[in-house]
C-alpha cells in the first residue's frame, strides 16, 4: 500500500519534471528529485533509469552527492524566473501580488545562487 503511494507520486512527480523542460513556467530539477526519491521507496527499477536517463540523471546525481546545481542551470533559471516575473508585470497583475511573487522568487534565486557549481 504504501510502496503504491510512492510509485504514483513518483510518476507524478516524473510527469511535472517533464512537463518543465519545454514550458518554461514549471521547474523541472524539483520534480525529477521527488521522483527519484519516490523511486528509490518504490521501483528499484524506474529509480536505476532515472539515475542513468543521460538528460535528468546528471542533474539528480549532482544534487544527490554534493547538493549542486549546474551553472548553466542556474541560468536558465534565472531566465525562466525574470521571463515569469516580466511576464506578470506585462499582465498587470495587482501590486500585491508582483511584491508577493517578487518575494518569492528572490528567495529561490538566492536559494539557486548560494548551491556549489
Amino acid at each position: 500500500m504504501i510502496r503504491g503511494f510512492w510509485f504514483i507520486l513518483g510518476i507524478i512527480a516524473l510527469g511535472f519534471g517533464m512537463a518543465g523542460v519545454p514550458l518554461p513556467l514549471l521547474p523541472t530539477v524539483p520534480f525529477l528529485l521527488l521522483a527519484a526519491f519516490c523511486f528509490a521507496k518504490s521501483s528499484p527499477r524506474l529509480h536505476a533509469w532515472l539515475l542513468e536517463h543521460k538528460i535528468f540523471g546528471p542533474m539528480i546525481k549532482d544534487w544527490q552527492s554534493s547538493g549542486r546545481i549546474r551553472r548553466r542551470a542556474k541560468y536558465m533559471a534565472t531566465l525562466t524566473i525574470a521571463l515569469a516575473f516580466g511576464l506578470s508585470l506585462i499582465m498587470g497583475l495587482p501590486l500585491r501580488i508582483l511584491v508577493i511573487q517578487a518575494a518569492v522568487l528572490s528567495c529561490v534565486m538566492a536559494f539557486i545562487w548560494t548551491r556549489p557549481d
